[in-house]
């Protein structure tokens, strides 16, 4: 494995330089990490930076695209296997945010589609990206599903990292990220990987 240290700042820059380059109409950008990893805080800070940079950018988490909780809930509040085949709604994520922003889209999308709080939709009025502008979506499980991205950021919590990272109150999804780990392989599958094991210290893997 060869990994190079770096900067949240620096971290930023990079990950701006590689949305800068992706050759689309829109620019659809996965921030993909368990719990813990910081997707949030790395998404957050890329969107600043592209708009620093002149890009028309929205910011969308997965948490808002989840199923109502009458299908995410079924077999319980605390169900690994639910958590990993049915609670995120990609199926909404891919309508209302990833297929507009594709050649011949409107480029319009809804930054949120379910409040799992109130379990209803908060009816947002969809938000127009300007030709050139990116979309950044950030949560976990996103990698190997099917989600057409035009790029893919993996935040990468190696080993028993995951568990001391993950809040307690979701130590019941570990099972799902374990299996995420062995099946999808994210580490590999994305198109860059971040190990965030050590906060504030980020490491840019180059190579596995």
């Amino acid at each position: 494995m060869r990994v190079r240290p770096t900067t949240p700042a620096a971290l930023t820059e990079e990950l701006a330089d590689a949305v800068e380059a992706v050759q689309a109409p829109w620019a659809r950008v996965a921030v993909d990490g368990a719990p813990g990893s910081g997707t949030v805080a790395t998404a957050d800070a890329l969107a600043e930076a592209l708009r620093v940079r002149g890009r028309d950018t929205v910011r969308v988490r997965m948490d808002d695209y989840v199923r109502a909780a009458s299908v995410r809930l079924e077999f319980g509040h605390h169900d690994p296997e639910s958590y990993y085949t049915t609670w995120f709604d990609h199926n909404g994520l891919t309508r209302e945010v990833l297929r507009p922003l594709t050649s011949g889209g409107s480029g319009s999308v809804v930054p949120a589609l379910w409040d799992s709080t109130l379990d209803r939709s908060p009816r947002l009025e969809r938000v127009r990206l300007q030709r050139g502008g990116v979309a950044l979506v950030d949560g976990p499980l996103m990698l190997g599903s099917g989600l057409d991205f035009d790029l893919t950021v993996h935040l990468w919590l190696p080993g028993g990292a995951l568990a001391r990272r993950v809040p307690e109150d979701l130590h019941w999804t570990l099972p799902a990220f374990s299996r995420y780990t062995e099946e999808v392989r994210p580490e590999a599958l994305a198109d860059h990987t971040v190990r965030t094991d050590r906060p504030g210290h980020p490491a840019i893997v180059d190579a596995l």
